[in-house]
């Protein structure tokens, strides 16, 4: 199962922030485009699809409340925007939800919160799955509970989201980085406890399945593999 990325554009002048963002939303999970001013952005707007607009209120020219309003009158573009701004005060939030706006977020904050309310954006406008699968490794969601040929996994709680992110990611390569905030939520978790969490899920999945199901990239991160049936039990 191929996982889809998440196409975010993000509309902000300030280059210092502007690279902060590119940094933190990495491959492989984020495909990213930027403008710098809201001409731009409306040129981008009308020529490609996005999952999620990050835009800032304050632009050169058209500013983010004229962008977003533009955005759903004249392009009649529904996709979900998270503005971004220093100005807290109520009658500027309701400035931006009235143009159209579906999130606010106030300068300064946090990259993660920024990301939380990105994927929480995408979700809410993504067919319900409840099941991932990969070959014959199912992964219930719901249940948090992994299935080889239908027959149950038992796997702890970190394991199990291990073996989740993976195979939302699958076919591609899961980095360090990404799988580290995926699961615990920093970017600063200890390589060796990364690498020992993977080592018990690849020897769990081995047991069952007769295979190792997940492969190594040195110095990069990890990627699911799919079972070769003749060498299954």
């Amino acid at each position: 199962m191929t996982a889809a990325k998440i196409r975010v554009l993000i509309v902000e002048d300030h280059a210092p922030l502007a690279a902060n963002l590119a940094d933190y939303f990495v491959e492989p999970r984020y495909q990213l485009d930027f403008a710098i001013d809201g001409r731009q952005a409306m040129h981008l707007l009308s020529s490609a699809n996005y999952d999620v607009i990050v835009l800032d209120v304050m632009l050169p020219g058209l500013s983010g409340f004229e962008v977003c309003t533009r955005m759903r009158t004249d392009l009649g573009i529904d996709t979900p925007v998270i503005m971004l701004t220093a100005r807290d005060h109520i009658d500027d939030k309701s400035t931006g939800f009235a143009a159209g706006a579906d999130d606010y977020l106030v300068k300064p904050f946090q990259l993660k919160e920024l990301e939380l309310r990105i994927l929480a954006l995408y979700r809410r406008r993504q067919p319900v799955t409840t099941v991932l699968q990969v070959a014959e490794l199912q992964f219930d969601l719901q249940r948090q509970q992994a299935f080889f040929k239908n027959r149950p996994v038992d796997l702890p709680p970190i394991a199990a989201r291990i073996l989740e992110n993976l195979m939302r990611t699958h076919p591609r390569m899961l980095s360090y980085q990404q799988l580290a905030r995926d699961v615990w939520g920093s970017d600063h978790v200890d390589l060796h406890t990364l690498r020992t969490q993977v080592y018990a899920l690849r020897k769990q999945l081995q047991k069952i399945s007769g295979q190792s199901l997940i492969e190594t990239l040195t110095g990069r991160g990890y990627r699911l593999k799919e079972t070769e049936k003749a060498a299954t039990k």
